[in-house]
């Protein structure tokens, strides 16, 4: 019986390099199907609140005005106030306390709507501090004051 041998001098070689060609045919169809259906995507659309449409100020308020400095003065407006015409200085820090004080211990009192006013040249930055501000102190009903569309 013959010994098994070896295999003769050529064998199998191993291959060093990788084949690019079927991974670079995969990116073209891959690039060429996201080139066709991102155009068909539908982006996210905002529907802003337009000002034509607010609603009426409500007949007892406590405004909260941004002046163009930033600084914050704070009146209360409307039935049931206290005869305040002109609105006072409050400084950041101090106004939830200010606004908690004015809406009252009542039932309702903290029902009363809190209305930030701000010129339009106030930083957005500036209002949303604001709002913030009011909203962790616990006050639920802060809005934005608008200007009627004609």
């Amino acid at each position: 019986m013959p010994a098994l041998s070896s295999r003769g001098g050529r064998g199998r070689r191993s291959m060093n390099e990788i084949n690019m060609v079927p991974f670079i045919d995969v990116m073209l169809v891959l690039l060429i199907i996201f080139m066709v259906t991102a155009p068909l995507i539908t982006t996210g659309v905002v529907d802003l609140p337009s000002v034509g449409k607010s609603q009426q100020r409500p007949p007892a308020v406590i405004e909260v005005i941004v002046g163009t400095d930033e600084r914050l003065r704070i009146r209360v407006a409307g039935a049931g106030a206290d005869g305040q015409a002109e609105p006072e200085p409050v400084p950041l820090a101090q106004l939830a306390a200010r606004v908690r004080g004015k809406q009252g211990s009542g039932a309702g009192a903290a029902e009363v709507p809190v209305v930030i006013s701000a010129d339009k040249s106030v930083r957005y930055e500036s209002v949303v501090r604001v709002m913030d501000t009011l909203q962790r102190a616990g006050v639920r009903r802060v809005g934005l004051s608008v200007k009627q569309a004609s």
